[in-house]
């Protein structure tokens, strides 16, 4: 089934089953009133909401309506937390070599992570505002998987039941404001503003043969004004998968339901595939150039993410932004 929110009913939404389409949908206000409550409970709400999905997709939900894209909020609108990884490491391999650094060795074998912004998400058609251009504006194309409630100190292999739903998001960086802030080894602040998730989540089942091994192997494609930027893989060099990932998250804690948990920047060792954010391409600029070339975003700028299945449909819905500055 595929889930998303709409702008209404307060900060956090009202949930909605979509249909596969992505073309019509039906409030699912008499399960669960949002998106966080759906996951509070979900040994019981998703039994339901897979009925009203069924019926949604069959024609015959009650007070099902068109869906509006622009009328959508982020899927969950603001989570208890996001925990982003980066288990692509060609990325990190590239981005060390151009500054004459190697990949520590532990990188191979324990998930580089970190904690990052979940008071509030943008939605798929909100608008990138920062307050100057000077800050480096970047998107990341990005796979996040969703949990329920997820034990203290489990393993990967129990934590691949506690991945949910799937979506995309786009983790934007100010690629300006990182250097100085790792430099104080505790971390991002300001260089990790909102975030914009994908129209709809999905359940894995959906996803079919695309969704094993707990990676989604289908290509990230993404543009930059209107023009192709890339289309890497996401099954491909993903050294961690997704409940590797959670596993890593909860070593220490429990997550609570309602975690997104994020595969990091899609890159691939091919860089035919081109890439999906800015930082890496301009890493593979200044490698083959010995300087970048490709700009960072500027106001005015549009952005496309989306992934679609191998007839060509999209299965999340597309995130389109246009980059906006602070008024």
């Amino acid at each position: 089934m595929k889930l998303g929110s709409l702008k209404e009913g307060g900060r956090d939404g009202t949930l909605i089953v979509v249909s596969r389409d992505l073309q019509r949908a039906v409030k699912a206000t008499g399960i669960a009133a949002t998106m966080q409550a759906a996951l509070d409970d979900w040994s019981n709400t998703a039994p339901r909401l897979n009925a009203l999905s069924d019926a949604l997709n069959a024609g015959s939900a009650q007070a099902a309506f068109a869906l509006d894209m622009a009328a959508l909020a982020a899927p969950l609108p603001r989570a208890y937390e996001f925990v982003d990884g980066s288990a692509y490491l060609p990325h990190v391999a590239r981005v060390r070599r151009a500054r004459g650094a190697e990949v520590p060795e532990s990188f191979y074998i324990d998930p580089l992570m970190y904690q990052a912004t979940s008071a509030g998400f943008l939605g798929p058609r909100d608008p990138v505002v920062v307050p100057s251009e000077d800050y480096g504006i970047d998107l990341e194309a990005e796979v996040v998987v969703i949990t329920d409630d997820v034990p203290m100190a489990v393993t990967s292999e129990q934590a691949a039941a506690h991945i949910q739903l799937v979506g995309l998001v786009n983790d934007v960086s100010l690629r300006s404001l990182i250097p100085a802030e790792l430099a104080k080894s505790f971390g991002f602040l300001q260089s990790k503003p909102r975030s914009a998730l994908s129209p709809v989540f999905v359940t894995p089942d959906e996803l079919g043969d695309a969704w094993r091994g707990e990676k989604l192997h289908l290509p990230m494609r993404t543009w930059l004004n209107g023009q192709w930027f890339g289309e890497a893989e996401c099954g491909v060099d993903m050294q961690f998968n997704f409940a590797q990932l959670v596993a890593h998250s909860a070593k220490t804690r429990p997550l609570t339901a309602g975690t997104i948990v994020g595969s990091g920047t899609i890159a691939n060792e091919d860089t035919s595939k081109g890439a999906s954010c800015l930082a890496e391409q301009r890493t593979v600029e200044t490698l083959r150039d010995g300087e970048p070339s490709t700009p960072f975003l500027k106001f005015g700028d549009t952005l496309r993410i989306d992934i679609t299945d191998q007839q060509g449909v999209s299965i999340f819905g597309a995130i389109e932004q246009l980059v906006s500055p602070l008024k």
